[in-house]
């Protein structure tokens, strides 16, 4: 049914994610017109406030992760929000929720921001109080599980009471505008997509490089690691819109079974084509910061870096390699897309002394959001040693080329989505489990073969092992 929300009801609501990320994309979305004047936010958690105590509390924490530019009717904004304390492994409270949600024949939105271990009970007391109707749905933040077996039970759980098309996964690179952007690069643009293919691509990069160590999420991060946190998520989903084929439309039915047919077309990982490794003690921007070890306070074995030699089998991509890495402790934060075409069979320069270089398509995703084309030019002048050529950038910095647009924060997109019914940028139930099957695949593996993760030096880009990975296929990480 499409239907756009009059309500949405925030669980998690005192969170980390609500204090930085969902709060903030709601007054922007406000400040922008872009939600309708009467649309109410319910906001609910553990912690017992009344709602000026509330608002008070998104107040503080918009005046403290939100740009003074972006705050406009702020006051205004605030005066939407109530409150209602919940204790969500009960059903005890969920009448009362239930009551402070009010009618919802226009349509309700939920937005689960909480520990997956609650969001069985949750579904049961939204259930226990009318709050599952077929004119509500629902949004879920990740972790969906640790495999594809706790991930099942979660979504049967979901399922139990909501169907799928009222079901909104979320992983908020979806929400990015670069990550959006590569699809109308590909497929907007007539130079790129006829050699989007094994005949005309080397390889394809991608990076998730992170500079922070553990923060305030070591018992999560511990019993996850860097596949689990990183590559199942948003790593495979960076590799689906890559790899997809050009859907008939741009509605969520049809991207979306592309990207599940890429993620069914992954090649079970052999030995020797993964790298794990876990920080040390090192320096990032000059500042010394512990191991990994020494941050936990104890040893293990979860791995803080992850780096993966992919294949695509079909069609399109036989043959061409897939390389991603993402770590913890890098030198730089940095995600990218990199997009490497093969050399032009002949080069009708070389008698003349000019060396040539494969273009290179660089998609940066953050911290800056840039499009990057190398190609080839002549270097001016008249030298008698004779043409001499060099690969330049054609550089597009998206804030420079929108001039007067706003950098969104990638959930202002996926909130507005959620109220409007749009699931294209939401990861549906066959994907999720299409990604599990592929990474639980590669953990057995680690396992079988008693794989533990190598160390490497924090301000490095990883172990040196990841560096061989690539380089015995001729390939060089972009650094």
């Amino acid at each position: 049914m499409s239907f756009t929300a009059d309500r949405l009801l925030l669980f998690g609501a005192t969170g980390d994610l609500a204090q930085r990320m969902l709060l903030p994309s709601l007054c922007a979305l406000h400040a922008d017109e872009l939600i309708a004047p009467d649309l109410k936010i319910i906001a609910t958690a553990r912690s017992e406030m009344s709602d000026a105590e509330f608002r008070n509390f998104a107040r503080e924490a918009l005046e403290k992760y939100m740009p003074a530019d972006r705050r406009g009717g702020m006051a205004d904004f605030l005066n939407r929000l109530s409150y209602q304390a919940l204790d969500a492994t009960t059903l005890d409270g969920f009448t009362d929720l239930a009551k402070a949600v009010g009618p919802t024949e226009r349509g309700l939105a939920i937005f689960l921001s909480t520990a997956p271990s609650l969001f069985e009970p949750t579904i049961k007391g939204l259930h226990h109080a009318g709050l599952d109707g077929e004119i509500v749905r629902i949004g879920l933040e990740k972790p969906l599980g640790t495999d594809l077996e706790t991930s099942c039970a979660i979504n049967d759980a979901v399922a139990s009471a909501f169907s799928e098309d009222r079901i909104y996964r979320i992983d908020h690179y979806l929400g990015k505008e670069t990550v959006q952007n590569l699809l109308a690069l590909r497929f907007g643009n007539i130079m790129f997509e006829p050699l989007w293919n094994a005949a005309h691509i080397d390889h394809v990069q991608i990076t998730v490089a992170e500079t922070v160590g553990l923060e305030s999420r070591a018992e999560y991060y511990d019993g996850s690691g860097a596949i689990r946190d990183m590559v199942q998520n948003h790593m495979l989903q960076l590799l689906a819109l890559v790899a997809m084929e050009p859907p008939g439309n741009f509605d969520a039915t049809a991207v979306r079974d592309e990207k599940v047919k890429v993620l069914r077309s992954l090649r079970p990982v052999s030995d020797g084509e993964t790298v794990t490794g876990q920080y040390r003690a090192g320096a990032i921007g000059g500042e010394a910061v512990p191991g990994y070890d020494d941050e936990l306070g104890k040893p293990s074995n979860t791995e803080t870096y992850v780096a993966i030699k992919a294949h695509v089998d079909n069609w399109r991509w036989k043959g061409v390699p897939f390389y991603l890495r993402t770590g913890k402790r890098l030198p730089q934060r940095r995600t990218e897309i990199v997009v490497q075409f093969r050399r032009v069979p002949h080069s009708i320069f070389e008698g003349k002394g000019a060396k040539m270089e494969p273009n290179r398509l660089v998609i940066g995703i953050q911290p800056e959001e840039n499009i990057s084309l190398n190609l080839m030019a002549k270097v001016p002048g008249l030298g008698a040693e004779g043409i001499r050529l060099r690969s330049v950038p054609l550089d597009i910095a998206m804030p420079d080329a929108f001039v007067g647009q706003h950098r969104r924060i990638a959930y202002e997109r996926l909130l507005l989505d959620l109220i409007e019914g749009d699931q294209t940028l939401f990861v549906r139930r066959d994907e999720v489990e299409a990604q599990w099957e592929w990474i639980d695949a590669i953990r057995a593996g680690w396992e079988q073969s008693g794989l533990t993760p190598k160390t490497y030096t924090s301000g490095s880009w990883g172990p040196s092992a990841a560096i061989a990975l690539a380089e015995r296929d001729g390939v060089s990480w972009n650094e």
